[in-house]
């Protein structure tokens, strides 16, 4: 049973637990997955739509957006789920399998009905599986350290980290190509692939993993105790600013996408599909990490003690920046000029840096922070705050329309800029809420 860390007398090891080779290569296919459905999604819902009849029914832009993003509320409000399946009765490994298994079913769905009726129904099974899971895997990761190896702890979740994002890179790069040459049951079904072989790597590293006891009634009672309501209320409240960094970061697989459409899209002597260019987000990060991790952060520590909350703070602020760029690549289109896809790949690389300096941070923060029996439920705290960004935008983007589906507000650049300010605020508050956080790590200590 995992305990506070209090600093007791361990002999370190700098050995990787036996089941991460496997938990890796599971994620990475996972997202693949995942990733080229999002990067065709909107693409999808706009242009390759049937109805019953077999004829064209696509959606308006704004429609499209709004589905897209309560898609993407859907998978991360489901974490509470997962997080309760697992911790109560089923544990992490037994919860991943049985719900990649919707998963795949989620997306065969997609593969077969080419109607709405298939792309809701395929959508529900996708966000069931993939939210159920996410807080699992990630809690796995942690579950398979303790007081011996913790020091490995952040270098794993930016290896867990890396993983996700070679996925993503390769899967935006084939997805609308595919998408284009052979249909959208073609590219669905090759995903499905993809999420067979994550599947299949998990229950290939099932008996590698550590196991940590599931928490039946200890669950109930730790969330219930006074340090649990204390953990669950102070983890809201963080994940309740970071949702607005989803807000803003979630667009580049909708807004982004779409204002790709009116640029010129010959950069570098390629001629790029509009979402593509979500690929460079990915393909940044596989870049950045190491650079963060070897210079950016030991020079940041030499000037100002780096803790988990002040990276948060700057990600903000830097992920503000990006939407500032936005705004302006949306006047230029406005002034009818058609910019470079290179200004837009600047914005990613800005939105990339705060991706690091967020997202990464919060993901070890949840594991770290949560009391034995709460890991994965804290994780799902982390999660929801995805899908709480992406209700803002949904909504957002909901109020903007007529009943039409036209649009009657925050025309242009203003759209962005909207989203800029409100980043803006939020980072200024969250300041004030960083600095009064108290930390309070818990760990598992290593058997005698």
């Amino acid at each position: 049973m995992a305990e506070p860390n209090n600093g007791g007398a361990v002999v370190p090891s700098n050995k990787m637990p036996a089941g991460i080779g496997y938990i890796l290569v599971n994620e990475a296919s996972e997202r693949l997955s995942y990733y080229g459905l999002k990067a065709i999604l909107t693409v999808v819902m706009t242009k390759f739509l049937l109805d019953s009849a077999g004829k064209p029914a696509g959606m308006t832009v704004d429609q499209a957006k709004f589905w897209d993003h309560i898609f993407q509320a859907a998978v991360y409000i489901f974490p509470f789920v997962g997080s309760v399946v697992a911790d109560m009765w089923l544990g992490t490994i037994r919860t991943v399998l049985l719900f990649s298994g919707v998963y795949c079913v989620g997306l065969l769905c997609l593969a077969a009905d080419p109607t709405r009726l298939g792309l809701y129904s395929g959508l529900f099974l996708v966000a069931l599986g993939c939210g159920v899971m996410k807080p699992c895997v990630s809690a796995n990761v942690g579950d398979q350290f303790d007081s011996r190896n913790q020091h490995l702890l952040s270098k794993v979740y930016n290896w867990f980290y890396f993983s996700i994002n070679v996925g993503a890179c390769l899967s935006m790069f084939f997805s609308e190509p595919v998408l284009d040459k052979y249909g959208p049951r073609m590219i669905f079904g090759v995903l499905l692939g993809f999420m067979v072989l994550a599947t299949a790597a998990f229950y290939m590293g099932k008996d590698k993993f550590v196991r940590v006891p599931i928490g039946g009634s200890r669950f109930v009672r730790e969330i219930c105790s006074p340090e649990g309501i204390r953990v669950i209320l102070r983890q809201g409240l963080i994940y309740l600013f970071v949702a607005v960094f989803w807000s803003l970061y979630l667009q580049t697989t909708s807004a982004w996408v779409l204002q790709a459409e009116n640029m010129n899209l010959h950069w570098m002597g390629y001629q790029w599909k509009q979402s593509q260019v979500t690929a460079v987000n990915s393909a940044m990060i596989l870049i950045m990490i190491p650079l963060f991790n070897f210079w950016i952060y030991p020079a940041m520590d030499k000037l100002y003690k780096m803790t988990p909350l002040r990276k948060v703070t700057i990600g903000m602020f830097v992920t503000a920046l990006s939407f500032l760029m936005s705004a302006w690549i949306e006047r230029r289109i406005g002034g009818g000029f058609h910019p470079s896809i290179g200004w837009q790949v600047l914005a990613y690389v800005i939105i990339t840096a705060g991706e690091i300096l967020v997202s990464i941070t919060t993901l070890e923060f949840a594991y770290t922070q949560a009391p034995p029996q709460m890991k994965s439920l804290v994780q799902s705290i982390n999660l929801v705050s995805v899908a709480v960004g992406s209700l803002f935008t949904a909504a957002v983007n909901l109020v903007i329309q007529n009943p039409d589906g036209s649009r009657r507000y925050l025309f242009g650049a203003d759209y962005y800029t909207f989203f800029f300010w409100v980043m803006l605020v939020t980072s200024i508050i969250f300041i004030f809420v960083a600095t009064v956080y108290k930390e309070k790590t818990y760990i598992r200590e290593a058997a005698a």
